[in-house]
């Protein structure tokens, strides 16, 4: 469902070139939960966002649902992205002016579908946040701003999902309620690629992969 090949991507600073990934390699097939390890600056990050369609390699191939979304022009990408991938980051990003069920109906914007609102409906129901949906994320608690964040990577059924430090945030009853409802993602057959310090988090996965320094390092 998801595959890096080769995946190498440097950034240009003032007077030298930072070696953020250096040749690594992946795949996660349909129904598997996956999660990446390692300090802060080691890659980890930008992995994520390149397997994502968010941000392209200097050198290698990114393959979703057998599609390589950066062999597509921009706009397409655009919507192969929003309905195929899904984002959860640590910091939510949440629209902060808009209630509950427009953040997760927001989404859908990208994809005109037309059964959004009842899907929208659905999630809030799922994700127990009835009594929110026309809250604004600052009236919100944390642990429902990430349950939001989810429910709309989740509105457009994308086939992958990723997460950037999920539950960073979160206490870990609400950190179980998040990892639950990604773990259940991955069970419905859902390919799902999690990047954490959180040992936690890392330990709900099916597979664990270490990385330090641009590379996958160890077992």
């Amino acid at each position: 469902m998801l595959q890096l090949q080769d995946i190498q991507k440097t950034y240009s600073k003032p007077g030298k070139e930072v070696h953020a990934l250096n040749g690594v390699s992946l795949e996660i097939k349909a129904g598997e939960f996956a999660a990446i390890r390692g300090p802060s600056g080691c890659g980890k990050t930008t992995l994520l966002l390149i397997a994502g369609g968010l941000l392209a390699p200097n050198k290698g191939e990114v393959r979703v649902d057998d599609v390589a979304p950066y062999n597509l022009p921009p706009d397409q990408r655009a919507s192969f992205r929003a309905g195929k991938v899904g984002f959860v980051f640590q910091q939510f990003h949440l629209v902060p002016y808009l209630t509950v069920w427009d953040n997760i109906m927001a989404a859908a914007l990208a994809l005109n579908k037309n059964d959004a609102a009842d899907r929208t409906n659905e999630l809030i129901a799922r994700f127990k946040l009835d009594d929110r949906a026309h809250h604004v994320p600052a009236e919100l608690s944390t642990g429902e701003r990430q349950r939001t964040a989810l429910a709309r990577a989740l509105l457009n059924q994308p086939k992958v999902l990723l997460a950037d430090e999920p539950t960073g945030n979160l206490d870990r009853a609400n950190a179980d309620i998040v990892l639950g409802h990604i773990s259940e993602f991955a069970e419905a057959g859902g390919a799902v690629l999690l990047v954490s310090h959180d040992h936690h988090a890392v330990g709900k996965a099916d597979r664990v992969l270490s990385m330090d320094t641009g590379n996958f390092v160890g077992a």
